[in-house]
């Protein structure tokens, strides 16, 4: 059962700055729909949007059912690929977190596992495990990666 829609509740939307389906913040609710969101991801506010421009729509957040197919028959479910349960893995692992929760990542600094960084490449990411003390795995929304830290 989904979570009833509240302001400064989470809900996916099409960010037009980043112009991709993210985690957003609910900023206000007009008519039991989210109407502004604040991206967590680049902080930009702007209308709701629930999936990117020329797409078909999915189901409403307030629980209309999915379409069917021709014939009555249920649509086919897709195929859940390795890279979306990547990023499924890398969803559940910040859900909930704030956006100031992460800190910058600076190959000078240090991490443990746990830690939420900010890469300027790759983004936001959750430190899994220490390789050793100049190394750190690091799962991104895309892949895990090994990042260097504590350099001099």
């Amino acid at each position: 059962m989904a979570k009833p829609l509240r302001v400064a509740g989470e809900i996916d939307s099409w960010c037009t700055k980043c112009r991709l389906v993210l985690n957003h913040r609910i900023v206000s609710i007009k008519a039991g729909k989210p109407h502004q969101v604040e991206c967590l991801t680049c902080r930009s506010t702007h209308l709701w949007r629930q999936h990117a421009p020329g797409e078909k729509p999915a189901a409403s957040p307030g629980g209309s059912k999915a379409p069917r197919a021709a014939g009555g028959a249920s649509a086919r479910t897709p195929r859940v690929t390795p890279a979306m349960r990547q990023e499924q893995t890398w969803e559940k692992a910040i859900a909930g977190r704030g956006v100031h929760d992460f800190k910058p990542y600076s190959v000078t600094g240090t991490f443990r596992e746990g830690d939420l960084l900010r890469h300027k490449k790759f983004g936001d990411g959750l430190v899994t495990r220490t390789v050793d003390a100049h190394k750190v795995e690091v799962l991104f929304r895309d892949e895990s990666r090994i990042l260097a830290q504590g350099m001099t």
